[in-house]
């Protein structure tokens, strides 16, 4: 009886492999780093250039492009409580050209408006507010009346 073993030389080559592993300092050199970024980051937010915002967001002159289109009806309100009302012919970067019905046209500084609003919106509101008073009164003068018929039916019952 004989018992054959396997042959050891498959063994004996990967014995003698050289295990490749990082020194100790280059494992520590990354650890180092990695807690300064955890521990430090916004020099590193520093370190990048942003850039710098957008001087303008277009949005207003979207807004005067739309109701230059449109041919609306404005209001403006000078930050002396002088109101103008008009269409805006043209704008630039500092002024608006406002056309004029009732008057010459008119050349605004945009520094000298306050605020401005559409003319229509002008109407709308006032009729709301008049609505709202009025409608509030008469909910009032239900109320009482509601309220004297509760009164009269209970000293009915009683």
């Amino acid at each position: 009886m004989s018992i054959e073993r396997p042959q050891m030389k498959e063994f004996s080559n990967s014995s003698h492999r050289k295990l490749i592993r990082p020194s100790l300092n280059e494992v520590k050199d990354q650890m180092h780093q990695q807690k300064r970024q955890h521990q430090n980051p916004s020099q590193s937010r520093q370190n990048q250039k942003r850039s710098a915002p957008p001087e303008q967001t277009n949005a207003e002159s979207f807004y005067y492009v739309k109701q230059m289109q449109n041919r609306t009806s404005l209001v403006l309100v000078l930050k002396d409580g002088e109101e103008l009302s008009g269409m805006i012919e043209w704008y630039d970067r500092t002024c608006l050209k406002i056309n004029r019905p009732d008057g010459p046209n008119l050349l605004v500084y945009k520094d000298s408006i306050k605020y401005l609003y559409k003319k229509n919106e002008e109407v709308a509101l006032s009729d709301v507010d008049s609505s709202d008073v009025d409608s509030s009164e008469e909910d009032s003068s239900e109320g009482n009346s509601s309220e004297e018929e509760v009164a009269a039916n209970g000293s009915a019952a009683n």
